[in-house]
């Protein structure tokens, strides 16, 4: 047990305020790496050249064709902003599949909004969910259970 001297308070806060921005950093990372990696599985529903009917179907992820949309996926590196530590999740932007059509992150959000034929066809939003209720309380418990400074 640490002697109560002036300053102790003042810099044993500090060292939790640090440790507990390095865990909230490390959580956020973890999280959008597997929201990532999720979405990828889920904007693969079965493949098919195009031009020829899909193989997916409605209420679950695209089918691919070149592979672009899937690839597009990714998300922004893990920043402090005002409010705390942010990341975005989704398709990237500059990415065009190799038959000239829309970008992959237009045809994203054409895809993840229902614009498509009017059909939803999610991949975004399932692992957004799936990242949030199954991945978020084991990330929680492994990376803030163990080793904050002791008073």
């Amino acid at each position: 047990m640490r002697e109560l001297r002036p300053g102790l308070f003042t810099s044993l806060f500090a060292e939790i305020s640090a440790d507990g921005q390095l865990k909230s950093r490390t959580f956020l990372t973890q999280l959008a790496n597997a929201i990532e990696r999720q979405a990828k599985i889920n904007a693969s529903s079965g493949s098919h050249k195009r031009g020829t009917p899909t193989p997916a179907s409605p209420g679950t992820g695209p089918a691919v064709i070149s592979g672009t949309l899937r690839r597009s996926i990714t998300h922004s590196p893990v920043a402090l902003t005002g409010t705390g530590w942010e990341t975005k999740v989704g398709t990237g932007a500059g990415i065009s599949p190799p038959y000239g059509r829309t970008p992959a992150s237009r045809y994203g959000l054409a895809l993840e909004t229902g614009l498509r034929n009017g059909v939803t066809y999610p991949f975004l939003k399932p692992a957004y969910r799936f990242g949030i209720t199954t991945v978020a309380p084991q990330l929680y418990a492994s990376i803030y259970r163990a080793g904050w400074p002791r008073i």
